[in-house]
């Protein structure tokens, strides 16, 4: 459920945040939480390897934060 996003986000949350960790269904879960509270993804994904599993960034921003 997507809400309408506020001036600031929710629960002391961060207006940027770059969220990482291992391309799982725990990452993809934390970003699928975020957008659902209001978040909205900011620029592409980013990915790595580090020998043994790819690890991938996303930034995400409150839309009250972001001047367009």
């Amino acid at each position: 459920m997507t809400t309408t996003p506020d001036a600031k986000p929710p629960n002391d949350g961060l207006p940027y945040r770059l969220i990482t960790g291992k391309d799982d269904a725990h990452f993809c879960r934390r970003i699928s939480e975020a957008l659902a509270q209001g978040y909205k993804l900011y620029g592409s994904p980013s990915c790595t390897f580090n020998g043994t599993n790819v690890i991938v960034a996303q930034a995400i921003v409150w839309p009250a934060a972001v001047k367009e």
